[in-house]
């Protein structure tokens, strides 16, 4: 693609980076057959290429963003399926993320937008004010269907997805989890392990049976201190400053735990995965933190990667069920990892099915199911549908905003890869699965 950047506006090293992106794409439209958005609604606009031309004009003219541009722009899930399906390998994450930063510089969103904007960024990344939050939810949820037909869809979407009950964290007693076994000599690493945001308050089962499950694998667990969010949700909003300082203090506690030394930072969340492993470019600009930023995205790697070159223990149990893999956007596109969580539940004794249009996103996205609930909505009824064809008893995937989309759904039920490993290998049945009955 020809661009037409000034030198002035070459000399801003984002800018740059944005004319090489551009200048990579060959406009031959692959992926408009990977792109939800445009699968769904068939407008050139709402496809990857479409958004680049959009981008593209905004930033060569260096004009503020218009209703039109950030309608489309907001419509883009981030799933990064065109990334995969691109023959000529044109980074459209880096671009959209720099075009989501210029619309929150240039453009004024309507007032109930921004405050809605302003709530999720206020709320969902600091668990305390989110788990408060929660509290109110078996009051409020009853009464989504009345906010939703009074206009709130926003708010309605929001109640729906909230859980009716906050489930309680187990206390850890202390921020360092030895690797289990008398000898010293089964110790086999020592991995900082990220607790996120929104599933230490939402599912906080995830992280005790992670923790279950490298410790029996002989690996030291540590818990950095003042670690928080790892700053997507607002980097996807076109929060930078707000993002940058979640991603600069992750650093410095992490910088902390490797400077004592570390093998690896795990991550729970393909979404939190992906963001994490873009520090190094997030700060490549910053003499102060690039090396360092650099050094934690080496060491970045979600637990179902680390797993398969640690070695799964034989299963205590071949439970021989059938469990349906939702590989998660953020995982197969985002981080290219997609045979491993496969692999994984087979030899822990599933039985692994392929889920129709798996490289189709459902709908969740981060925030993406609050702010535009309508299309998320229809993603998340294709993908549950996609689903059922296939009669599985379990669905299992590595990021807790899917399987919040798709347990609203499907009544089939949805865990994380990391609790069924850990329930094969010695650890207890997850909720969600002792609720349903399965023995």
């Amino acid at each position: 693609m020809q661009t037409n950047f000034t030198l002035a506006q070459l000399a801003d090293p984002n800018i740059a980076e944005a004319d090489k992106i551009l200048r990579s794409c060959v406009h031959c439209g692959f992926c408009t057959a990977t792109c939800p958005t445009y699968v769904l609604l068939g407008d050139e606009l709402d496809s990857p290429r479409g958004r680049i031309y959009l981008i593209k004009e905004m930033l060569e003219h260096d004009r503020p963003a218009t209703a039109e541009v950030v309608k489309h722009i907001d419509r883009c899930l981030s799933c990064l399926a065109c990334m995969t399906t691109c023959p000529s390998s044109v980074h459209y994450m880096h671009l959209v993320d720099h075009g989501r930063v210029h619309i929150e510089k240039t453009f004024r969103r309507p007032f109930l937008d921004r405050a809605m904007r302003a709530l999720l960024a206020w709320l969902m990344p600091h668990p305390a004010r989110f788990r408060l939050a929660l509290a109110a939810v078996p009051l409020a949820k009853p009464l989504a269907p009345l906010i939703a037909a009074l206009g709130m869809k926003r708010i309605a979407a929001m109640l729906r997805l909230a859980p009716w009950w906050t489930p309680r964290a187990a206390p850890l007693g202390s921020r360092t989890i030895p690797a289990k076994g008398r000898n010293k000599s089964r110790n086999k690493g020592r991995v900082a392990l990220m607790s996120g945001c929104v599933d230490q308050v939402v599912a906080p089962a995830i992280r005790q049976a992670t923790i279950r499950l490298l410790t029996r694998h002989g690996i030291a667990v540590v818990l950095a201190e003042g670690e928080a969010c790892c700053g997507s949700l607002s980097h996807h909003m076109g929060r930078e400053a707000e993002a940058l300082s979640f991603v600069r203090n992750n650093i410095d506690a992490w910088t902390r735990e490797i400077d004592k030394g570390l093998d690896a930072i795990l991550i729970t969340a393909s979404g939190c995965g992906t963001t994490v492993k873009d520090y190094g470019y997030m700060l490549r600009n910053d003499p102060a933190y690039a090396e360092k930023a650099a050094k934690v995205s080496a060491l970045a790697q979600d637990i179902s990667e680390y797993m398969a070159k640690l070695g799964l223990a034989k299963p205590k149990r071949a439970s021989g069920r059938v469990v349906a893999y939702h590989s998660a956007c953020s995982m197969q596109h985002g981080q290219q990892i997609d045979r491993e969580p496969r692999e994984l539940l087979a030899k822990a004794g599933f039985t692994v099915k392929e889920v129709p249009e798996g490289h189709l996103c459902c709908g969740s996205a981060g925030t993406y199911n609050m702010l535009q609930p309508a299309i998320a909505s229809l993603l998340a009824r294709r993908k549950a549908a996609n689903i059922e064809k296939i009669n599985p008893e379990i669905v299992a995937t590595g990021n807790i905003g899917c399987m919040v989309q798709i347990a609203s759904a499907t009544a089939i039920p949805v865990v994380h890869t990391v609790e069924l490993l850990d329930w094969a290998t010695g650890g207890p049945k997850p909720a969600a699965l002792a609720t349903k009955g399965f023995a």
